[in-house]
């Protein structure tokens, strides 16, 4: 069983299930050629292909094009369903950074052909979570920077209030879809800057002055 690790405690979560956001920063929906949406796009990752900070990133090997996309991850801690604002921003418990690895050759090449592309996000390693804070400890203010360095070099730096959807409205959104219950993930998005990574490469997350994660692709 995967589970959310509680920074400074000996807290460890369950993980229920992980739900996704796309294209929630303009600047990267135009980077790959997308239009801004009025709602959320939304996907979802198994549990299993969580991987921590200081694991391996394995790309299968029926990709060759492997990005990553590093985004604020939020821990919901009730059950809540059809929720207004206050009660989605209550559900939040913690948060983390979180690498949502895509094979986006595979991912164009599905959506070209008009299929989802669960293939392209669901992959063993393809969710790297970093440790949680828990919101009693750290409020969010959403002028805090998330960042990812490629071997050292800056490859994606984004202040969090760029987001279009902001994290309570994401809970109320995805909450007006199905159940979310103490234990699920969302990954709310990722900012600028994605790249393909090869083997080898050294990544670096950091949700500012927060939490950090370490891990390299193999």
């Amino acid at each position: 069983m995967k589970t959310v690790k509680i920074k400074n405690s000996n807290k460890e979560i369950a993980i229920g299930k992980i739900v996704c956001v796309g294209r929630n920063y303009a600047e990267h929906a135009h980077e790959l050629g997308h239009e801004i949406q009025e709602k959320p796009v939304v996907f979802l990752k198994p549990a299993s292909a969580v991987v921590y900070s200081g694991d391996k990133i394995i790309c299968p090997s029926f990709s060759n094009n492997m990005h990553h996309e590093t985004e604020l991850v939020l821990l919901i801690g009730e059950t809540i369903k059809d929720a207004d604002l206050n009660t989605s921003e209550r559900a939040i418990t913690a948060y983390g950074i979180g690498l949502d690895m895509t094979l986006r050759d595979v991912q164009s090449e599905l959506k070209r052909k008009g299929d989802p592309w669960t293939i392209s996000k669901c992959f063993d390693t393809s969710a790297v979570l970093s440790e949680f804070v828990e919101k009693s400890s750290h409020k969010l203010t959403l002028e805090e920077t998330i960042s990812l360095k490629i071997n050292g070099e800056f490859q994606q730096k984004e202040q969090l209030n760029k987001m279009l959807h902001k994290p309570a409205q994401i809970v109320q959104y995805i909450s007006s879809l199905m159940i979310l219950e103490a234990g699920d993930l969302i990954f709310t998005g990722t900012p600028k800057g994605v790249s393909k990574v090869e083997s080898g490469d050294k990544l670096e997350a950091e949700l500012e002055g927060i939490v950090e994660l370490n891990c390299a692709v193999q």
